[in-house]
């Protein structure tokens, strides 16, 4: 599902919300997880998940075209956590 999907469903099953206004709220809630996992906080959504961010400290990597060593800086990465709720859901419980 991508975010027009997502927008599209939300609209039919709330036809008294106008589509500019849910695609607003949409990305209200995308740019806040953004903000919050940018200044390093967690993001939990009950039941559904949490996402939070991981350091990946620096490291002597190697390219694969060449086999030359090469330095990896450290980086920041997002992580998803499955939630128990979403978790039990795929499992059929």
């Amino acid at each position: 599902m991508i975010r027009s999907e997502l927008v599209e469903k939300i609209v039919a099953e709330n036809s008294h919300l106008y589509q500019r206004d849910i695609e607003r709220i949409v990305a209200t809630v995308f740019d806040e997880i953004i903000d919050a996992m940018s200044e390093g906080d967690r993001v939990e959504l009950r039941g559904f998940g949490s996402f939070s961010v991981k350091q990946r400290d620096a490291r002597r990597g190697r390219n694969p075209r060449t086999g030359e060593d090469v330095d990896v800086e450290e980086k920041h990465v997002p992580f998803f956590k499955t939630g128990k709720l979403l978790r039990d859901r795929l499992n059929g419980g």
